[in-house]
């Protein structure tokens, strides 16, 4: 499969969530939901390397696309700010998204994937918590809280439909992703209310040159571990240039 090919098939899959949850008023206001492509991508990983695949697990792919759409809505407000009608319908559309993917969840009667779904979401929405508690936290714990927050919906995912092995690479790539745009935020004077609690904790050492190290040493793991994978030549390349 060519780079062409596989770029088709992730904004196939990106059509096909949007489709299922597009509606009129929540775009005319909220603008179109939020997706990560970096992440579809890696739904998709286990199909691109030629595992088996069907239409139930396109099915339950476009589910946890959906659940990743719903919690970036609701993401982009605090709700004691929700005053704007703007800001009213962001919740809202964070809610119509859930319901969305429950009643994709009920139709596919798949008991074991609402149950991991369910427990990943838990999991994501305890580790967003943790930045307003404070409790003095390592900077590993705050890596081990981003990795969840990015990855815990795709592991849950390949859990149920046995493709743990690509469990490791998804991992890793998507917390360096967001390592590099947490990055690009502190040059740019930006930070994310993640990273300026993981300052906080560092008693005086440069969050941006910690944060390069982290890097570092993961895209390190990670050129180890494609380089004992089966993965095609352009699914590694596409995999490294994600993270470079």
């Amino acid at each position: 499969m060519d780079a062409t090919t596989i770029s088709q098939a992730v904004e196939q899959l990106k059509t096909t969530i949007l489709d299922s949850i597009r509606h009129n008023v929540l775009l005319k206001y909220t603008g179109t939901p939020l997706l990560n492509e970096q992440q579809l991508f890696f739904l998709l990983l286990p199909k691109l390397n030629g595992e088996a695949w069907d239409d139930e697990v396109t099915k339950s792919a476009v589910t946890v696309g959906i659940v990743h759409s719903s919690l970036a809505e609701h993401d982009k407000i605090y709700a004691t700010n929700a005053v704007s009608k703007e800001q009213q319908l962001t919740v809202l559309s964070g809610d119509y998204y859930s319901g969305r993917y429950y009643q994709l969840l009920a139709q596919t009667g798949n008991i074991e994937l609402i149950r991991k779904l369910s427990e990943a979401i838990v999991a994501r929405c305890e580790q967003e918590m943790t930045v307003y508690e404070h409790e003095r936290r390592t900077f590993q714990e705050w890596i081990h809280s981003i990795a969840t927050i990015e990855t815990a919906l795709i592991e849950r995912f390949f859990s149920v439909y046995q493709y743990d092995s690509y469990k490791q690479v998804m991992q890793q790539a998507l917390t360096i992703a967001r390592l590099n745009r947490e990055l690009v935020g502190v040059s740019q004077g930006a930070s994310s209310l993640y990273i300026e609690r993981m300052a906080m904790n560092l008693e005086g050492q440069p969050i941006a040159q910690v944060l390069e190290q982290e890097i570092t040493e993961r895209k390190r793991a990670l050129n180890v571990t494609l380089a004992t994978s089966t993965y095609s030549e352009t699914l590694q390349r596409i995999i490294v240039e994600m993270v470079s």
